[in-house]
């Protein structure tokens, strides 16, 4: 699919080059025809003037006269004509080339794509992360804006791929994703940052709305070889704080992550590895992990 939308696009660049290609080639043709029209022309005159030479009342000076301005006339429009097929030849060299640097884009947007793109989940990777929320954090200073990353992590995912094979552990990481993707806004970045882990980058966005981005996510399921198998996952997250930087968000995210999973573990605990979050208890960075 976006293989099809960086062609449709290509199409449409190099589409944005045909009026001006056409343009010059009406005027190109203006240009030849008011050549050929003035060295007829010119023609005509040099063969009035000899018609005139040959009358006895006008004088020989003056029909030769017209005869060398005729004649410079119809040099100047030789030497027009010449230019003009000149321009000709460059015009299809540059639509040559526009197609060549069309091509030439669309395989540099494709390699782009590749760099970026998690292929098995569509997701952007880590290396687009990485970039992006250092974008984020330099223009929340600089706008004096909200930001908020989280932290997301597959709870029991070995335990999947060892009872079901990574068939199904293929295809919980593509449907988590797809709930991932679905929950979050237009403007925010799901990210697979590697192997059961995701960060999700999330500018200008209140702690309310994470939130509710996060019951978006809801409880996801696969249906593999006639068992239902639940995705349970953990979640870090951390707000932008004054003088923070894309690593101590993260720390602090992952942090509260690595909390949230501790506690799962622990005897007794009211938050067993089997569940899965569906409403915030604590919207601090310390407490939001807490999920009932």
């Amino acid at each position: 699919m976006r293989k099809h939308k960086l062609v449709n696009a290509g199409m449409r660049e190099h589409q944005e080059f045909r009026p001006s290609l056409d343009e010059l080639d009406l005027n190109l043709a203006r240009s030849r025809r008011g050549n050929i029209i003035g060295i007829a022309a010119a023609l005509v005159a040099i063969a009035a003037a000899l018609l005139m030479e040959s009358s006895p009342n006008v004088h020989p000076m003056v029909g030769s006269a017209v005869d060398a301005l005729l004649l410079l006339i119809v040099i100047l429009h030789t030497y027009s004509f010449t230019i003009h097929r000149a321009i000709k030849g460059s015009r299809n060299r540059v639509a040559q080339q526009l197609v060549i640097a069309v091509k030439h884009r669309l395989r540099a947007d494709h390699l782009y794509d590749l760099s970026i793109v998690d292929p098995l989940t569509g997701l952007n990777n880590r290396r687009f992360g990485d970039q992006r929320l250092k974008q984020e954090v330099t223009r929340t200073q600089r706008n004096n804006q909200e930001l908020a990353v989280l932290l997301l992590d597959l709870d029991g995912f070995k335990e999947i791929n060892d009872q079901h094979g990574h068939a199904a552990g293929d295809l919980a990481l593509r449907e988590f994703s797809r709930c991932l993707r679905r929950a979050v806004r237009a403007c925010d970045v799901p990210v697979r940052i590697g192997g059961d882990e995701f960060l999700v980058i999330l500018p200008d966005c209140a702690r309310e709305n994470v939130d509710a981005i996060l019951a978006r996510v809801g409880s996801p399921t696969i249906e593999f070889n006639s068992q239902t198998i639940v995705i349970g996952y953990s979640i870090g997250r951390a707000h932008y704080q004054v003088a923070d930087t894309a690593e101590t968000l993260l720390e602090r995210a992952d942090k509260t992550l690595y909390e949230q999973k501790a506690a799962r573990h622990r005897p007794n605990s009211p938050h067993p590895s089997v569940d899965f979050p569906v409403a915030l208890l604590n919207t601090t960075d310390a407490g939001s992990v807490l999920l009932q």
